[in-house]
């Protein structure tokens, strides 16, 4: 099950579990689009690997399956990708 992080590591803006504009790689690091497709140039800083839009999890499945609140920020790490 995806974890859901609630922020994107770059800009630390909110991501909520419905937003759209939100990426991810492979190991769940977690982007807004903006720093993925600008800074990012669509790959992960942390892996190399590529961002894509996260799924979105059903508001019914949140209540059983909550998305994470543990926020992960490096903004160091964003500048650019590998």
């Amino acid at each position: 099950m995806l974890e859901l992080r609630p922020n994107c590591e770059c800009c630390d803006r909110d991501l909520p579990p419905h937003a759209l504009d939100a990426r991810i790689c492979s190991f769940e690091c977690t982007f807004c689009s903006g720093c993925a497709d600008t800074h990012l140039q669509g790959h992960c800083p942390n892996c190399g690997g590529e961002l894509v839009r996260r799924p979105i999890r059903p508001v019914a499945k949140l209540d059983s399956a909550p998305a994470s609140r543990e926020r992960v920020h490096n903004p160091a790490g964003c500048r650019t990708a590998p």
